[in-house]
């Protein structure tokens, strides 16, 4: 097939160029029936006792694990994923649901409330058919963290996948399908960017996620909030990486590289500015340029690769732009900076240092293999630095001191820092930002609470006492 992209659903190779599969979009009255399944979706899946919606989620869980191969090469295909990285995304994905499968039900369990007379507790009641737009970057891993929450809690799920894996969102749908799902509880949506405006219109969804862009959160948070509607936003992040002094100094450079090249760097948490004590500087400089030379660009399928292909010629085009304008503002170049010459959407892994306020990589976020690294006096002026971002998301403190680096952690103004390991996601731990970054938590016991009406239910004695009422 054309190497040109046709439909805005179609899989690109991002190593060869080539469009594998294109499928067409959907709108008009075919929406207004997916909506109205869902809905009526929602009025039986909610009334089913949450072991059995539990039960179902368990089951895709497991039936990730059987189909991890299969699954795995589809993300290597759509967006480049080395596939070693593509298989361990389908481990943690499998992880979150078999996590709300299990402690799910037990994080929606009625709670109760300290009065003085009668009683009072909380239900968390789903709200209804929930809409989430997806990102290409992690398919199933960020599906699935917004997905198996709500699906437990008792909401009903549209799902709007990226255009660049429209096969990975086939996938997760017939996936949650079989798994017991019964008709309109998980629906992939092949919709249009002016469709989902529509979609957040519509009185039969009750609330919006989303993990994109800044520009395409504001716009999803926009629609949302005119339609009194809640959402939650998992926006870009530029997280900072500091490291306070040089012991263990081999385990921090391996953990810097990680942190960078994880995904080839395209991570809203990958680390992306190194903020490093003048006295382990060079030696960390040094160190993190040997390990980025050392990278080995080719088929993402083939285990020997290091480096894999960004997910398109554009996004690769982007950053190698962003890297000449900064250079060409008085950044150094230490090494990398361009494409690579070979076919595929291939950048060179980028160190740039002296890098100041004003020049492009100072504040954009950079996706893809390109670190900034800054030089630094002392910790006060680290963490200035580190907090000196319109973003928000996560970072990291790497220290022998540990008493030190939960210090430091706590004035970084992220959502999330971690101390002596690069920014990372685990089930039970709370995931999501501040500033540009967005709103609202994802995973452990918060990630059943964003769309969830918390209701009072108070209740005293035919014969009490009527006080006062306000509202």
């Amino acid at each position: 097939m054309s190497e040109q992209r046709k439909s805005p659903f179609a899989t690109v190779s991002p190593y060869t160029g080539e469009t594998l599969a294109e499928f067409p979009v959907i709108e008009g009255e075919e929406v207004d029936s997916v909506l109205e399944t869902a809905g009526h979706a929602f009025e039986a899946w909610r009334r089913r006792p949450i072991g059995d919606r539990a039960a179902v989620i368990g089951r895709a869980a497991g039936l990730m694990r059987e189909r991890k191969e299969p699954l795995a090469r589809l993300l290597t295909e759509e967006m480049g994923k080395l596939i070693a990285e593509a298989r361990g995304e389908v481990d943690l994905a499998a992880s979150i649901l078999s996590y709300y499968a299990e402690h799910g039900p037990g994080f929606a369990a009625n709670e109760p409330l300290e009065v003085e007379e009668g009683e009072a507790y909380l239900v968390d009641e789903p709200l209804g058919v929930l809409l989430g737009v997806m990102p290409w970057n992690f398919p199933y891993y960020q599906v699935v963290r917004f997905a198996g929450p709500n699906l437990v809690l008792g909401n009903t799920v549209l799902v709007k996948h990226a255009g660049i894996c429209p096969q990975s969102a086939l996938a997760l749908e017939k996936l949650f399908h079989d798994a017991g799902a019964p008709e309109g509880v998980y629906t992939n949506l092949f919709v249009s960017h002016d469709e989902i405006s529509r979609v957040i219109d519509d009185p039969v969804v009750r609330g919006v996620s989303l993990t994109g862009s800044e520009r395409a959160g504001a716009q999803v948070a926009e629609r949302a909030g005119r339609n009194m509607k809640p959402s939650l936003l998992e926006l870009g992040g530029s997280d900072a990486f500091i490291v306070l002094d040089g012991e263990n100094l081999e385990r921090t450079v391996g953990a810097a590289v990680a942190g960078r090249m994880a995904n080839t760097g395209q991570s809203c948490v990958a680390s992306k500015r190194f903020i490093v004590l003048d006295e382990v500087y060079d030696d960390f400089v040094a160190g993190m340029r040997r390990a980025f030379e050392a990278l080995v660009p080719g088929d993402p399928a083939d285990g020997a690769t290091t480096l894999g292909p960004l997910s398109s010629k554009q996004a690769a085009a982007g950053l190698a732009e962003q890297i000449r304008e900064t250079v060409d503002q008085g950044a150094e170049l230490v090494t990398g900076g361009h494409r690579i010459d070979r076919p595929g959407a291939f950048v060179e892994p980028t160190i740039l240092t002296g890098v100041k306020p004003g020049m492009r990589a100072y504040a954009e976020e950079l996706f893809g293999p390109a670190a900034v690294i800054h030089r630094v006096a002392d910790e006060d002026e680290a963490i200035a630095l580190a907090n000196d971002s319109q973003y928000g998301l996560g970072g990291s403190v790497f220290c022998a001191d540990t008493e030190r680096g939960r210090r430091v952690a706590e004035r970084v103004e992220t959502g999330m820092v971690w101390v002596n390991h690069p920014t990372s996601t685990r089930p039970d731990l709370p995931f999501g930002g501040i500033k540009r970054s967005g709103y609202g938590r994802e995973l452990s016991a918060l990630g059943m609470r964003e769309f969830v009406n918390r209701k009072l239910v108070r209740v005293l004695p035919a014969d009490a006492e009527l006080g006062g009422i306000a509202g």
